[in-house]
């Protein structure tokens, strides 16, 4: 298909924002979902759930920018990436900039029509976006501070509803980190003989040998933070058989990265969306069940 300069240009921003691989955005949504649902005395207001819902996908694509821009000199030397916008020269570094910005620009926009505390957070939410690539430099388990990041939109979720933050919000993004090193290990474990090459740090060389029995852990401490949640904040009994199915999806997860097999590796992490879903239908099915 011959396409016009536009429409590669287009293309190749669709693909810098990795909006054609939404897991990335699944998996930021589900925890920012549990936090507005399990702050809500009932059915979300119809403004906050807009305000997320968007501002994850667009805070998400501005990530995946931030990301590939502190990544660039890196990405020609990992399989998985080497034909990224940025490697591949189908963006410029400046346009690249420019779209992480104008982004940024319009989440915070939304932001706006919220409560002061919410404006406040979006600072350290937005410094852990950008910040988070630059981790794989010097930390040992980046993954926990993808965790932070990924999860800050509970604290924010609960600051725009109740207008607090309760222990309640931080147990709840406490479970989120241990779900993200759990899930992103399993992807660690994919590009882990070429990160060892290039020297990045990822929780999967961290772990070593250990690595099956960290992701194991790492669900059981998750799956416990949100039972002990679901206690605190009086939820009904759906909320609890979600997790119990969640359980079983993790067990599932142990039958796929038990071999270490890249591609199995990389479908249990694709898998977490339905984890993350199934322990959202137990969040919903309790507020009317």
């Amino acid at each position: 298909m011959n396409l016009s300069p536009l429409q590669r240009k287009l293309n190749a921003y669709y693909r810098l924002t990795r909006l054609d691989k939404p897991i990335g955005i699944l998996l930021l949504l589900w925890p920012t979902l549990w936090g507005i649902w399990l702050a809500s005395p009932a059915w979300p207001d119809s403004l906050v759930l807009f305000v997320f819902i968007i501002g994850t996908i667009l805070m998400r694509s501005a990530g995946c920018v931030m990301n590939d821009l502190a990544d660039r000199n890196f990405d020609g030397h990992v399989e998985r990436t080497r034909q990224r916008p940025l490697v591949t020269g189908d963006v410029t570094t400046r346009e690249a900039i420019g779209l992480a910005m104008g982004l940024s620009l319009v989440a915070f926009a939304l932001v706006l029509q919220l409560n002061t505390l919410v404006v406040a957070l979006s600072f350290p939410a937005l410094f852990l976006a950008a910040s988070y690539p630059l981790t794989k430099r010097f930390l040992s388990i980046p993954q926990a501070y993808l965790g932070i990041a990924f999860g800050f939109g509970i604290p924010m979720a609960f600051a725009a509803i109740t207008g607090q933050l309760p222990l309640e919000a931080w147990v709840l993004l406490l479970a989120n980190i241990f779900w993200a090193i759990a899930y992103d290990t399993e992807y660690a474990m994919v590009d882990r003989n070429d990160d060892l090459k290039i020297g990045i740090r990822s929780s999967a060389i961290f772990f070593g040998r250990l690595d099956i029995a960290a992701v194991m852990s790492c669900y059981i401490v998750f799956l416990g933070l949100m039972a002990w949640v679901g206690v605190r904040l009086l939820q009904s009994w759906p909320y609890f058989a979600g997790l119990v199915v969640a359980v079983f999806i993790a067990l599932y997860h142990y039958t796929l990265i038990r071999e270490r097999d890249r591609m199995s590796c990389f479908k249990a992490f694709l898998h977490n969306n339905w984890l993350g879903a199934v322990v959202f239908a137990g969040v919903l099915a309790s507020d009317y069940l």
